[in-house]
């Protein structure tokens, strides 16, 4: 067991990635506490997500940004080196072909900072949730 220092919470992994303190109320709150050097990476995210949905309304919901209308749609958040984004299993399934270049598991897709915002296959995969 390991227990984070600035929070106090205890996870079952060693330096368990999380979010510390008070959830963020507002998008803009969560991206402004990532580090500087990912935020306008999580921003055009957010920018490709709000085109492909503009009629969602913009929430956190689990300390993450969070695309809703009657349910949730999608979701996204940072870590580390990718953004990770959370459209369900099955928009992950029916993808398949188009994330072959990217890390995915069970309902997420991995966003690497190292390339460039796939600001198409966000808002075609967005889409699809919504539909």
């Amino acid at each position: 067991m390991w227990t984070c220092p600035k929070c106090g919470r205890t996870f079952k992994r060693q330096e368990q990635s999380h979010f510390c303190g008070k959830a963020p109320e507002t998008i803009d709150e969560y991206i402004s506490a990532q580090p500087e050097e990912v935020q306008q990476y999580l921003q055009e995210v957010r920018e490709a997500l709000h085109a492909a949905l503009p009629e969602a309304e913009e929430r956190i919901s689990w300390s993450m940004p969070t695309y809703w209308k009657k349910h949730n749609i999608i979701q996204f958040a940072g870590f580390k080196k990718h953004v990770g984004l959370y459209p369900g299993a099955e928009a992950v399934w029916e993808f398949s072909e188009r994330l072959k270049e990217y890390k995915t598991s069970k309902g997420t897709i991995q966003l690497p900072y190292s390339k460039t915002v796939p600001k198409e296959l966000i808002s075609d995969i967005a889409k699809w949730c919504y539909v």
